[in-house]
């Protein structure tokens, strides 16, 4: 008996960890700030799809739900590119707007964030195979590649893309200041985060972690 409660805290506290995350980020004061600085809604984003996304995959990892799936180079494109859709849409001048100014916006915007970002997780937290590892390398550099690619965007624009409502009320920055260091910490923070995952995939590709038998 003592021996079972080892493998129960094993198992659940991925999903414990993401709740717990999720509710400090959506009940605290991230999503207020969020709607008027381009920073916050960046640093909240990150969250999500780091932090609560990958936890969200290894708790659905964990419960066998999804044991018999096998996850190709195919569902590793379909889902970053699936995530790549989602993300550059809600960071264009409009959809960026509502989701500033209505609540149901914003709640559909980081609903979509968080189960796309679970989605490139998936197939290397889900399959521990070789393929599933191959799979999880690939995903993660896509969402490397097109994360970086939009912070960068954002970090060089000349001008405004976001109304200096929604952009810059917060810390002290102008509207222009807030969105260039919003895209910093896009690259930066979502590029390498996603990079070091990357590598994580490949390195247990070439590994013993690429035992099909072993437990994500």
């Amino acid at each position: 008996m003592a021996s079972s409660w080892p493998n129960r805290l094993r198992r659940f506290w991925p999903a414990a960890a993401a709740a717990c995350l999720l509710l400090a980020l959506w009940l605290g004061p991230l999503p207020r700030i969020a709607s008027v600085s381009f920073t916050t809604h960046m640093v909240l984003h990150l969250a999500l799809v780091l932090g609560a996304a990958p936890l969200a995959g290894l708790a659905f990892a964990r419960t066998g739900a999804l044991r018999n799936l096998r996850f190709g180079i195919g569902a590793a494109l379909g889902f970053s590119g699936v995530e790549m859709l989602v993300v550059w849409s809600w960071h264009t001048p409009a959809l960026h707007l509502a989701a500033a100014l209505d609540g149901r916006a914003f709640a559909l915007q980081q609903l979509s964030f968080l189960v796309t970002g679970m989605l490139v997780w998936l197939p290397g937290l889900a399959d521990r195979t070789r393929r599933g590892a191959a799979a999880g390398a690939l995903a993660m550099l896509g969402s490397f590649i097109h994360m970086t690619m939009l912070g960068v965007l954002l970090a060089l624009a000349p001008g405004q893309i976001y109304a200096s409502g929604i952009c810059g009320g917060a810390f002290g920055l102008d509207a222009l200041s807030d969105q260039r260091l919003g895209g910093i910490i896009m690259a930066l923070g979502g590029g390498l985060g996603y990079l070091a995952a990357a590598l994580y995939f490949a390195a247990r590709l070439l590994g013993s972690g690429s035992d099909p038998r072993a437990a994500p």
